[in-house]
């Protein structure tokens, strides 16, 4: 599965390729993993995203990347360690690529998640549930990519993260406002989408 958003001018520096983790244990069970004392250790890849991993990293179709950068959650971790050794890379972790955290909503079922969709379309700010709000998340997600473009230039860079986020970091590009993120295709588990050049 692949997205390609053009870039919003001419003067991106890297290329970035967008990817949310493979299938999950979290997928799986259908609970909410968003808090980093739960999702750091444990809640990593359950089988069949292994699997996804495997073929994708075996079949990669995408401009090879020259730097692997990952959320520090478990399956995020383990997803980056795939496409690292495959390309020979030494993977690094911004924790500003963590999952949102959801707050109270932490170890329920994710059929909760079109609760705060609903709430995130009506206000980028809403802290209901002490979800974490969508400018929150915006802004660590973009502070990631301005800081690459400050620092190096001609390269492809991995980023590997988790599905809200990666969708409201694409809306935030996207010049859209933050409440429409959901009206973004949603980002499968594996998925990339590549930016800039």
């Amino acid at each position: 599965m692949s997205n390609t958003l053009q870039p919003l001018s001419d003067h991106w520096r890297n290329r970035y390729l967008l990817m949310r983790h493979g299938h999950s244990q979290a997928n799986q069970q259908g609970v909410i993993v968003s808090s980093p004392e739960r999702g750091i250790e444990s809640f990593g890849l359950s089988e069949h995203g292994e699997q996804q991993l495997a073929q994708l990293v075996a079949d990669w179709q995408w401009p090879v990347p020259t730097r692997v950068v990952h959320s520090d959650f478990l399956r995020t971790r383990q997803t980056a360690a795939h496409v690292a050794a495959r390309f020979g890379l030494v993977p690094s972790v911004d924790t500003r690529l963590r999952e949102r955290n959801f707050g109270e909503l932490e170890g329920q079922g994710d059929d909760h998640y079109p609760s705060v969709w609903a709430l995130d379309a009506e206000d980028a700010e809403h802290r209901h549930y002490q979800v974490e709000a969508l400018s929150g998340v915006a802004s660590r997600m973009q502070a990631v990519i301005a800081e690459w473009e400050q620092q190096v230039s001609g390269e492809t860079i991995l980023l590997v993260s988790h599905g809200d986020p990666l969708q409201i970091l694409l809306t935030a590009l996207a010049n859209k406002p933050l409440t429409q993120h959901r009206e973004q295709p949603a980002l499968l588990p594996a998925s990339i989408t590549q930016v800039g050049d």
